[in-house]
């Protein structure tokens, strides 16, 4: 049985008008899937702040666990997951953004560039990712060696 609920959001404009298929949210979905979260259906919608942020509260609402974005965290015009995200964060968690970088600096040196965010609300894990598939399979990495006592902790579970 699955612990832990979890919900990606994609947060790309071609991917939400069908221009191309969106590969890194079913990557993060099978993945997440993999480490024994129960995985609703990928959410995609376009790089607008609104929607995103709808997105994210819709998640909290029906008190989803963990939430996952991908898409949106680097610097172009369009990069607006951070914005939408931060609103919803009540501790943030650098330390979970800084284990990312480092983790795939050596192979990917703009990396460095990703300003997504990680933090709690209330008893719940909300992670930025990049859009790229690797991005999303590094980020899987850290989730895997975080997410779970993160998850516990918020639920007072003792370690």
């Amino acid at each position: 049985m699955n612990r832990y609920t979890a919900q990606v959001i994609t947060a790309s404009s071609r991917a939400a008008a069908g221009l191309y298929e969106d590969l890194s949210g079913k990557i993060l979905a099978e993945g997440l899937t993999s480490l024994g979260y129960n995985v609703s259906e990928v959410i995609v919608v376009a790089d607008d702040k609104e929607k995103i942020a709808e997105e994210i509260l819709r998640a909290l609402n029906w008190k989803i666990n963990l939430i996952v974005t991908t898409g949106g965290t680097g610097v172009s015009p369009t990069d607006i997951t951070p914005e939408a995200t931060a609103p919803f964060i009540e501790k943030l968690l650098p330390g979970f953004c800084e284990a990312l970088r480092a983790h795939s600096r050596a192979r990917v040196p703009t990396t460095d560039l990703s300003r997504g965010l990680a933090g709690t609300h209330g008893t719940s894990l909300i992670i930025n990712l990049p859009g790229s598939t690797g991005g999303v399979r590094d980020g899987l990495v850290i989730i895997e060696r975080l997410a779970g006592h993160i998850l516990d902790q918020l639920r007072g579970v003792d370690h």
